[in-house]
């Protein structure tokens, strides 16, 4: 368990920019120290917040200086859809900076870990049972915990994981009241009924997120005043899901002042 550090910025605009130049030095500080044949996992984030710092990354200089080659990609969740759903986490990330990274030929496909796609035909997602829905979903998060301990071992965890807070104080796809937030002898969970569309969601658990090594929290916005002040200052309240957020050696939030100025 780390310390929690909060670092407060003027508006979502300079959040976006201090966080991608952040990342850009993290990535760079921590290849360079290590030797050439060793990787760097990183695991993003969907949302608002993370997606404007996407985009500062895009433009930032120092993303030339990165060696991508040794850059693997994660989700800490992703909406269950069809692959091209713009919905989907990955693909919103693929269309700010992915892609052209691969396009350039510096960051291989095979680093780029996506969760599962819903391969079902939308006549097939749409008349699914609640029963037919959870098997589909746990097949899924099974696919993907296979991967992550194909990759990272027996007890994975990401060099740096990203996340964002909802309103509701929820993180990754782990929403207050559902029991997802409680499960520790998983990797991946599905999530049915989430009560933020889209209604199939998988997420890695809070355990495995807070076994990352770094751990940030990006979020801003008057809407969630209250669920940050909850959140920050509280530990593991299964009320206020993003109070498990944790890391081993850090734990920073980033927010804007807008979020804390009510307070």
């Amino acid at each position: 368990m780390s310390e929690r550090r909060l670092l407060v910025y003027p508006d979502t605009r300079v959040l976006a920019d201090a966080a991608a130049h952040r990342l850009l030095v993290v990535l760079l500080d921590a290849l360079c120290a290590r030797p050439s044949h060793e990787r760097f996992d990183l695991a993003l984030t969907g949302g608002s917040d993370a997606l404007r710092m996407l985009e500062r990354l895009a433009e930032d200089p120092l993303t030339d200086a990165v060696d991508w080659s040794r850059v693997h990609l994660w989700w800490g969740d992703e909406r269950f859809v069809a692959a091209d759903d713009p919905d989907r986490n990955a693909l919103q990330a693929r269309r700010r900076l992915l892609d052209s990274l691969v396009a350039e030929g510096r960051l291989p496909e095979d680093n780029i870990h996506e969760m599962p796609a819903d391969v079902r035909p939308a006549s097939a997602v749409a008349a699914a049972t609640d029963a037919e829905n959870g098997a589909v979903l746990d097949k899924a998060a099974s696919a993907h915990e296979i991967e992550l301990r194909s990759q990272l071992g027996p007890h994975p965890r990401m060099d740096l994981l990203i996340l964002g807070m909802g309103p509701d104080g929820h993180f990754a796809s782990l929403f207050p009241g559902h029991p997802q937030i409680g499960i520790t002898d998983r990797l991946v969970v599905g999530v049915d009924h989430s009560p933020k569309p889209p209604a199939l969601r998988l997420s890695m658990t809070a355990s495995l997120l807070a076994a990352s090594d770094r751990t940030w929290m990006l979020t801003a916005g008057a809407a969630k005043t209250r669920a940050f002040a909850a959140c920050f200052a509280g530990r593991d309240d299964p009320a206020h899901p993003a109070s498990f957020m944790d890391g081993r050696t850090e734990a920073l939030w980033m927010t804007a002042a807008e979020t804390v100025t009510p307070l």
